[in-house]
């Protein structure tokens, strides 16, 4: 453990790329699922039609998706006799992104459903009563939950940055190109270099902590907003 510490105290050039590179990797990730996965989830909010407790179920159901699982059908989408091959994404970071983005936009989307729905129940009337029907609703409400969904959005990250099993498959973990914190872990774990494996234990466990004490502290922040 001294030994990791000291690593991560004299910002060791490996430790240091590699962190980069999975910030880099997550946060892409992250902002792609927000796109999509943000307003998914306020449409579900608002929204009634035919066959939407199926999509819900599903989607809930997809935030479980083992990562491994997810990780096989983007490497088959992005091989060379896959659908997307011609593009040669495969074991690049841009394919690790797209594992990434898969894997959290579910989360992003049903848990952006659950905030909105129960801000739609309680600000339906009176948005209807300016004319706002389900639809134009979607904005209002996104923005009225913004500080709620930051929280969701700061989850999302932490479980992108957590993520192991799909990135690998998708990036191959090649060194000074697609290694990520865990990833590295995992190799230098089984070659037996503990000291550089805990140094990046250590810097993922301190980020997975700072995130989650920055959605607490932003979600404590708005019930405080909202109660006053």
């Amino acid at each position: 453990m001294t030994a990791a510490v000291a690593l991560v105290r004299a910002g060791d050039p490996a430790v240091l790329r590699i962190l980069a590179l999975s910030l880099q990797v997550s946060l892409a990730a992250l902002g792609i699922a927000a796109l999509v996965g943000l307003p998914l989830g306020a449409l579900l909010a608002v929204a009634r039609f035919p066959g939407r407790r199926l999509v819900v179920v599903a989607l809930n159901a997809l935030m479980g998706l083992p990562p491994v699982v997810a990780g096989l059908l983007i490497y088959l989408l992005l091989s060379r006799s896959g659908p997307l091959g011609r593009y040669g994404l495969l074991f690049t970071p841009q394919a690790m992104v797209i594992a990434q983005a898969v894997l959290i936009t579910p989360i992003l989307a049903a848990l952006t459903r659950q905030v909105l729905e129960a801000m739609w129940e309680e600000y339906a009337e009176q948005l209807r009563s300016f004319g706002a029907g389900p639809w134009r609703a979607v904005p209002t409400l996104l923005w009225d939950g913004r500080f709620a969904l930051l929280t969701v959005l700061l989850a999302g990250f932490g479980r992108a940055a957590a993520e192991v099993g799909a990135v690998i498959v998708v990036g191959g973990n090649i060194e000074g190109f697609t290694r990520t914190m865990t990833t590295a872990i995992a190799l230098e774990t089984s070659k037996g270099d503990l000291p550089l494996a805990l140094a990046l234990g250590l810097l993922l466990m301190l980020i997975v902590l700072g995130v989650n004490a920055l959605a607490q502290g932003l979600r404590d922040a708005a019930l405080r907003r909202a109660s006053a």
